[in-house]
């Protein structure tokens, strides 16, 4: 099964979870299970070092996984694919696998994946007619991943696809001092 944007290592594992998790009609379950995990490496330091560290022990490594997932209520599914993750010394990939799962799950759904950094939480509103604009622009429904990143000042950074629109104040800023420059 060859899909477009999962290549690499974090692809082949993802692939095969991904075609294990459709066999056994838990794609949601699985897909629910790796955005927890990722949420929790995403807000833990310790989990993020444990995860990316090569001081620690594959046995110490599946062990906290193990832990970690039991906590959760994962499916077994995914506690073997990240016992085994771990065993191969490959959870430094793992947040490169959950995206590729994402991604293979969105493209066996059909849908499109947007990649939204703004610089202050959207409100409903906004999320309505950026899903809307969005939608018109891909022709079909698009999932959309929102992050917050106040550096950016103002604005919108939309990435979907192989196709990104920096509409950021930051970025704004930035080119006019850099057209500042040319002309002083």
């Amino acid at each position: 099964m060859t899909i477009a944007g999962v290549s690499g290592l974090a692809g082949r594992y993802a692939t095969a979870l991904f075609e294990l998790a459709r066999d056994a009609g838990e794609l949601d379950t699985i897909a629910g299970d790796l955005t927890t995990l990722k949420s929790l490496i995403d807000d833990s330091q310790d989990l993020r070092r444990l995860v990316r560290s090569p001081v620690f022990s594959r046995e110490d490594q599946g062990k906290a996984m193990a832990a970690i997932l039991e906590k959760a209520n994962a499916a077994q599914l995914t506690q073997r694919f990240i016992g085994l993750v771990a065993a191969k010394r490959r959870l430094f990939a793992l947040p490169g696998m959950i995206d590729a799962y994402m991604s293979l799950l969105a493209q066996h759904r059909g849908e499109v994946t947007a990649q939204v950094v703004s610089a202050h939480a959207l409100d409903e509103g906004q999320m309505t007619a950026l899903a809307d604009a969005l939608k018109n622009a891909a022709g079909r429904d698009v999932q959309i991943e929102t992050r917050v990143d106040n550096e950016i000042l103002g604005g919108l950074i939309v990435r979907m696809g192989s196709r990104m629109i920096d509409s950021s104040l930051r970025t704004k800023l930035t080119n006019l001092q850099v057209a500042m420059k040319e002309v002083g």
